[in-house]
């Protein structure tokens, strides 16, 4: 009888883990929309950046603040992980992503990140001089004719190369995310980091706005949205509350519940959600060749991550099994 009960709980535990695991990749997934139509009314990438994560700061600050009571004690070394983690996975992805979808489709930036893993494997192999195994060298070798795919390089269309720069460099980012949540920290839960990272991300954003290295600028127009004309303050909280609070929440929710390779396999859903929110809202859908390139590019990261995860030994810079964020 117990045993049964138990696995009812497991099951229902995994289907609750999976559904925030879907919510968490819809909800990071409408960023790039949402970014997109502040940026079209004259905000800069910078301005909605810092918007995001000063006010999720603010939420997840008390969030955290009321879950914890007092009770939290961090070492220096989780002080300095957060540091980082604001700085480059915060401020550094989401700057880099809302400028490559300043010029490039939300579905075709989304995609650009998501080449971390690939470039995390590239590291690790020119940092210990092995080759990976075969399978994920096929894997990677998908991931690349994606990319040749997705950035139509077999067509004349011109691409634009400073947006798909902004691309990998939010790839680069993306690859230190993994690097730093695979370490371990057991003084520093996920709320803590998020509400940590945000906050550290907003500083750097306007300090760096203050001295005239990012550009900061906000507009107050009304912004086009699925064809309707609307406030700016609507795209501006969904970009808080719901593309970054919200995500986060039902993300940290979702490795609670489902083994963390699964929550990661499942947050690969976010391009999807990504290219139906620009469909939806902006009116834009990446071409054929660019879907397929799409289908390529995730196929091949479940490849490389299905491969390296089975390995017994790897280095820690080649763990795949974060759930990826942007």
């Amino acid at each position: 009888m117990t045993t049964t009960l138990d696995r009812a709980s497991r099951v229902g535990a995994a289907r609750v883990g999976t559904i925030m695991a879907l919510t968490s990749a819809a909800t990071f997934g409408s960023s790039g929309a949402m970014g997109k139509a502040l940026i079209e009314t004259g905000w800069t990438a910078g301005a909605a950046v810092l918007v995001r994560l000063g006010g999720a700061a603010l939420v997840l600050g008390v969030a955290a603040a009321i879950s914890l009571r007092g009770r939290l004690r961090l070492r220096a070394a989780s002080l300095r992980t957060v540091l980082v983690y604001g700085v480059v996975a915060m401020a550094g992805a989401q700057l880099a992503f809302f400028n490559a979808v300043r010029t490039l489709d939300v579905g075709v930036a989304l995609l650009l990140e998501f080449l971390a893993p690939v470039l995390l494997l590239l590291w690790s192999s020119l940092r210990t001089r092995t080759l990976p195994a075969p399978a994920t060298m096929a894997g990677a070798a998908l991931t690349l004719v994606g990319l040749a795919l997705v950035l139509e390089l077999t067509s004349a269309t011109s691409v634009d190369l400073t947006g798909v720069a902004w691309g990998l460099a939010a790839a680069v980012c993306l690859g230190v995310f993994f690097v730093l949540s695979e370490r371990e920290h057991d003084d520093l839960p996920p709320l803590v980091m998020a509400a940590g990272g945000t906050a550290v991300g907003a500083l750097v954003i306007a300090a760096a706005g203050a001295i005239g290295i990012v550009p900061l600028a906000f507009a107050t127009l009304d912004t086009s949205l699925a064809d309707a004309t609307v406030s700016w303050l609507v795209p501006a909280a969904w970009l808080v509350l719901v593309s970054t609070v919200a995500a986060y929440l039902t993300g940290i929710g979702a490795v609670l519940r489902l083994r963390v390779r699964t929550a990661s396999f499942v947050a690969l859903t976010e391009v999807l959600f990504a290219v139906l929110f620009a469909w939806l809202l902006l009116a834009e859908l990446p071409g054929p060749s660019q879907l397929l390139g799409g289908i390529c590019i995730v196929t091949g990261i479940v490849v490389v991550r299905r491969t390296e995860s089975a390995r017994p030994s790897r280095p820690a810079a080649t763990s795949l099994d974060t759930v990826p964020t942007a």
